[in-house]
């Protein structure tokens, strides 16, 4: 009764449109009051949920991502992507994605990525005679590799809801391959759909225009070596990495480029501090809802029921990334990993998955989760940039979809993706 309490309230809440967080702490709250226990109790869980000195990485990554995009620092990333890559069969397409992997190194989210790449290449594309579900299916999908490669805020969520015991500094690193390899795969699917439609490939500009546009950028490279070089060596934490980061990108854009003003800046701050008062609110609310379930045994029930049904790894892992995506789309991204960690880690565990495997395939997981409708963010973000309605987008997205899944099924089943940086990194 008390399970149907917590996920009744849950659901009910969730579709009559109530916030995530108060659907959250709401369920939360009703099942305490059915099992007697004191109202506090929810209280006490928010609060301890949110007092994690790790979580102050992530307003400082998402205040430094801000702070890049409306510096300049993302179109230099951007310039640079097209001398490297433009003159591939589909050029812009191309550009795009490996400007989703430069600045998924600086902004570390899903969001910021498709709304900064997305807003200088979809224009860009649109002008040069490609689709613009072809310039919008690639910006949305691509940004997923934000989430994989340092610094990507998800992941310091996914080790505090494993209750801290992952190093953040492995999880940085667990991503890295497996977000080139979702790069390497979105790049052979623009590849062919570029083809089939007969889309135009971009004039190479010659090595020294390659060398002006990379000192360039630099800059902004310098703060991706800064914050994976740094966590990584353990010459500061990542919480500490965040405020570097904020700092150097304070004097880059003001210093260097010279082209952060002021009302940007005021922008940037404000938009950092409403974005990390959303993503602070449903951490503490689903640690409320996640103690919960942890106190109801429902990972051990898990457990039991999962090795009753099979006690292969293959297909309890696909299971597992079955009913990930189908939640992905219908919840964001912050919420699911501090909801569904609890449940699926042990899971995981029980049957040989490495925590720091798992939180890779996690996030990746739920990435795709952002690009799907119903609730899918960044599906929204690349519609409102691209001025599409989504169902136009969603009749020729499949050829990203495949390569998204392709690569997240190489994750889940060659561990060695994920495992085997960190391992030569320690």
């Amino acid at each position: 009764m008390e399970l149907w309490i917590l996920f009744g309230t849950f659901i009910t809440l969730l579709l009559i449109g109530t916030p995530v967080a108060f659907c959250l702490g709401a369920a939360s709250l009703a099942t305490v009051l059915y099992l007697d226990l004191p109202p506090v109790v929810v209280f006490q869980r928010l609060n301890s949920g949110v007092s994690v000195y790790a979580l102050m990485a992530i307003p400082f990554f998402i205040y430094a991502g801000d702070l890049m995009v409306r510096g300049d620092i993302a179109r230099r990333l951007v310039a640079l992507a097209g001398a490297l890559v433009g003159h591939m069969r589909g050029g812009l397409g191309q550009v795009n994605i490996m400007a989703s992997v430069m600045f998924g190194g600086v902004s570390g989210s899903a969001a910021a990525d498709a709304s900064a790449v997305g807003g200088l290449m979809v224009p860009q594309m649109k002008e040069r005679g490609y689709g613009v579900d072809y310039a919008v299916n690639i910006t949305v999908v691509a940004s997923i590799i934000a989430l994989m490669i340092p610094p990507s805020h998800n992941m310091i969520i996914y080790s505090i809801s494993a209750g801290g015991k992952i190093s953040i500094a492995d999880l940085f690193t667990a991503g890295i391959l497996p977000g080139l390899l979702l790069a390497l795969s979105l790049m052979v699917a623009a590849w062919f759909v570029a083809r089939k439609r007969g889309y135009p490939t971009e004039p190479f500009p010659g090595l020294r225009v390659l060398g002006q546009l990379f000192v360039s950028a630099v800059p902004g490279i310098i703060l991706i070596l800064i914050i994976f070089g740094g966590v990584r060596s353990g010459i500061f934490t990542a919480s500490e990495s965040s405020n570097i980061a904020v700092v150097y990108a304070l004097l880059v854009t003001l210093l260097v480029y010279r082209s952060l003003s002021w009302v940007d800046f005021l922008a940037a701050t404000k938009a950092a501090v409403r974005t990390t008062a959303m993503v602070l609110m449903v951490i503490g609310c689903a640690a409320s809802f996640g103690w919960l379930l942890a106190f109801l045994k429902v990972p051990a029930s898990l457990v039991m029921a999962l090795q009753g049904f099979s006690d292969n790894p293959i297909v309890i892992l696909l299971l597992i990334n079955v009913v990930l995506l189908i939640l992905g789309t219908f919840m964001d991204m912050s919420p699911l990993i501090v909801i569904t960690t609890p449940i699926f880690l042990p899971v995981a565990q029980a049957f040989g998955v490495d925590p720091v495997h798992f939180g890779v395939i996690l996030v990746l997981n739920l990435g795709i989760g952002l690009c799907t409708p119903p609730v899918g963010a960044v599906l929204f973000v690349g519609c409102a940039v691209g001025k599409v309605p989504i169902w136009t987008v969603m009749r020729s997205i499949w050829p990203f979809y495949g390569a998204a899944f392709a690569t997240l099924m190489a994750v889940t089943y060659v561990p060695a993706l994920s495992l085997w940086l960190p391992s030569v990194f320690r």
